[in-house]
């Protein structure tokens, strides 16, 4: 019977862990079919970006700024803001490595951005086919679809 419990306890201590490791690693963030109004506003000047990227305060900041969005004008009319804030925000990142808000609402300075990308040298993002951090598209493939596995990266030359 003793030794019932222990396995017992043992596995439920497994659960835990897989559980904890799970969730310090960004809890491998949750694909989420994209809102074809997002597709269609957002991508048509950039990367769609998973909005389990950034934090729900953030996706606010940004869609209250679209006037003023990275120094483009953005702006949107009130129902479609409120749409893709609506929906932004139900799907924001919310688990430990997003819940940070990074400088100016930027994905690339956000902390687990730069921890993931710390080998990559300043020279690689200048290149002509990257031209910034921002570029999820450049490197990764399947970044329209919210995949950014490590085994499929390709950095262009």
């Amino acid at each position: 019977m003793t030794s019932i419990r222990v396995l017992w306890g043992l596995l439920i201590a497994l659960c835990c862990l897989q559980a904890a490791i799970a969730d310090d690693d960004g809890e491998r963030m949750k694909r989420v079919p994209l809102l074809p109004k997002y597709q269609q506003e957002c991508a048509a000047c950039h990367l769609a970006y998973p909005p389990g990227m950034l934090p729900a305060a953030s996706w606010r900041r940004l869609m209250n700024g679209l006037p003023k969005h990275f120094g483009t004008d953005a702006s949107l009319d009130p129902a479609t803001v409120k749409q893709l804030a609506d929906w932004l925000t139900a799907n924001a990142g919310s688990h430990r490595r997003v819940r940070e808000e990074p400088a100016q609402d930027r994905i690339t300075r956000s902390a687990w951005f730069l921890r993931e990308h710390d080998e990559v040298p300043a020279a690689t993002w200048r290149r002509p086919a990257i031209k910034s951090p921002a570029n999820c598209m450049a490197c990764h493939a399947g970044a329209n679809r919210g995949e950014f596995d490590e085994d499929r990266i390709r950095i262009p030359k």
